[in-house]
């Protein structure tokens, strides 16, 4: 059991250092549209972007190693997991559009209005907010 508690704990702080990536990395992209003509600064925010995207992929990774380890070693099942895994899905689709935006900026292409990226820095939070129901109710 202690083994499982272990690797449980591991997965979470992985999944919690991930998630402050999803979290911040579209902010950075906002910032990035709204910095203007200012190439010191939109220099420095790209270098912020570029090293947090490599570091959440592989906070992602080392998540995803020990919630294999968790679904694997220590059975679990259920609908209920299937739903997260969905929802953790569409979470890194959503990191990964973030990086291209990300590296599109480096190669000189528009990113989305300001707005427009306030709205897509929501959405993660609203699939954690189900996934951590899920997580915790197992309703199916």
């Amino acid at each position: 059991m202690q083994a499982y508690f272990w690797t449980k704990t591991a997965h979470l702080v992985f999944v919690i250092a991930w998630m402050a990536c999803v979290f911040y990395l579209p902010r950075i992209l906002v910032n990035l549209a709204e910095v203007g003509d200012a190439p010191p600064v939109r220099d420095r925010l790209c270098l912020m972007g570029r090293r947090l995207y490599r570091f959440g992929h592989t906070m992602f990774g080392l998540s995803l190693v020990f919630g294999l380890a968790l679904w694997l070693h220590f059975d679990i099942v259920g609908g209920w997991l299937h739903a997260k895994l969905t929802l953790v899905a569409l979470m890194l689709a959503h990191y990964l559009v973030a990086g291209r935006w990300l590296k599109g900026v480096g190669k000189g292409r528009a990113l989305p209005s300001s707005k427009a990226l306030r709205w897509f820095n929501e959405l993660p939070v609203l699939l954690l907010v189900f996934v951590i129901w899920l997580v915790l109710a197992k309703p199916f």
